[in-house]
């Protein structure tokens, strides 16, 4: 993504174990649409993702520092990425704050990762 768009990317991901590989491809899909979003509409200079395994499940968050949006705001990938979470049992958060940035936050529960 940097070299396409000057956004940089920070990445975090600190899973250890096995995911499954629908919950995998469901995270995956939820990431490519929130990084795809990033692009098309936030004007940010970085985009921060993380992803980690606990006891709580597996928590998801994409944060970039651009535009945001008014609450309240619904689009296809917004919808798309909460479906993505939805289908494991887990929920995600979109947060956007005008001027601000945006973040996405998703869980997926423990019993999903069985």
């Amino acid at each position: 993504m940097s070299a396409s768009t000057g956004i940089a990317v920070e990445v975090w991901a600190l899973p250890k174990g096995d995911i499954p590989d629908a919950v995998a491809r469901n995270v995956y899909a939820a990431v490519r649409e929130a990084l795809a979003n990033v692009e098309r509409h936030s004007r940010a200079r970085t985009v921060s993702i993380a992803l980690t395994l606990g006891k709580s499940g597996l928590r998801l968050t994409v944060s970039d520092d651009g535009c945001g949006f008014s609450p309240g705001t619904t689009g296809r990938g917004l919808s798309a990425m909460k479906a993505y979470f939805a289908e494991m049992g887990g929920d995600l958060t979109v947060n956007g704050v005008p001027g601000g940035g945006t973040t996405v936050s998703g869980i997926v529960p423990p019993r999903a990762l069985r």
